[in-house]
Order: C-alpha cells, then structure tokens, then sequence
C-alpha cells in the first residue's frame, strides 16, 4: 500500500516509471494532480461538482491505460492536463452544456490583461462591471475560452498551452490576440458595461 509519504521526493517522470512495473504508484500521481485538475475542468467548464468528478475519474483512467504511451520528451503535467482538457471538452458536447468561464474576485490579472491599453481599466474594481466581463467572455468562442483559462486561470505558459491543446505555440499566441481583440469589440458593444 502506497502512502502520501512514498510519493514525496520524486519526479513525474519517476513516478511514471514505477507506476508502469506496480501500478499502487499512480496513486502518487493522482493525488498530486487531482486538486489542480479539479480546478483546471471548474474553471474550464463550470461544470457540477459530480460530473467535474466524472472527467477526473474517466480521465485518470485513461491516463493509466496509456501511461506506457507517455512521451518523456513533454511534461507529465501537460499530458495530463491534456487527456483532462479532451475529457471535459466531450462531456460538455455530450451533455451540450454552456461552456462558461469560472472567474472569481481572486482573478483580477485575466480582466486586467482583456482590458490593457483601454479607458477601461478604472471600471474593474465595479462588481457590474465584472459581471459584465464574465458574461462577455461566456459568449467568446470555445477555442478563445480555453486559451484564456489554461493562461490566467491555470497560469500555464505558451509551451504548456500548445503541449494540452496540440497547437503550435504561434497558434497560441495568435489565440490569445484574437481572443483579446473579440474581447475588447465586444466591450465597445456591450452598452450595460460601459
């Protein structure tokens, strides 16, 4: 039986290793992730707590199936994150959920950063007003909501982004600018938040 205290010390990658020859040590990899992969699909999804739980379990699943496929070459974090992005994403095709983009009052640096360079940026600290950007960013695309998330929310770098989403990181770049650009046309529509 594995305990917390055998999992510390070691890398993901040791962990891969010895989960492939017993597979008690990918209990050390689930309760390193499962708090962040839980917030990951919250934040991505806002989703039930229940069907947040279902894309872990299905998740880790399929991580452990395909744990001899991992690429050492990529992060373990991005593969998981990953396989969690992938889950997710088909439970809300299959349920056709609204994708909507969890931000709190902790989340201050994604409104930030929408808004940089505008006359805007006085009206953050109006709970309205952050309103009005949640619900703004709710109508963004699908592809524009997942970059913002893994970038602000999850605080994932470029590379980090293109190894979960499997797109280049100049495709990432070009995301997260027209995501912004959306972003602030939307603004400049929207009445109520001005």
């Amino acid at each position: 039986m594995i305990v917390k205290k055998d999992c510390e010390g070691k890398t993901d990658e040791e962990l891969v290793a010895l989960s492939l020859v017993d597979s008690s040590n990918f209990y050390c990899l689930m309760t390193r992730y499962e708090g962040r992969l839980t917030a990951y699909v919250h934040n991505l999804t806002y989703l039930p707590d229940e069907d947040i739980a279902d894309v872990l379990q299905n998740a880790f699943i399929k991580t452990y199936q395909h744990l001899n496929e991992y690429d050492s070459g990529l992060k373990f974090s991005s593969w998981i994150y990953r396989i969690v992005h992938n889950e997710a994403i088909n439970l809300l095709k299959k349920t056709r959920a609204k994708f909507k983009l969890a931000i709190d009052d902790q989340d201050e640096e994604i409104v930030e950063w929408l808004t940089d360079g505008s006359d805007i940026e006085k009206d953050i600290a109006d709970r309205n007003f952050k309103e009005c950007v949640k619900k703004m960013i709710d109508n963004l695309r699908l592809e524009y909501k997942e970059v913002l998330t893994l970038r602000f929310l999850e605080d994932k770098d470029y590379q980090e982004i293109s190894d979960i989403l499997q797109k280049p990181m100049g495709t990432v770049a070009t995301l997260l600018s027209r995501a912004k650009k959306q972003f602030k046309e939307a603004y400049e529509k929207n009445k109520e938040c001005q």
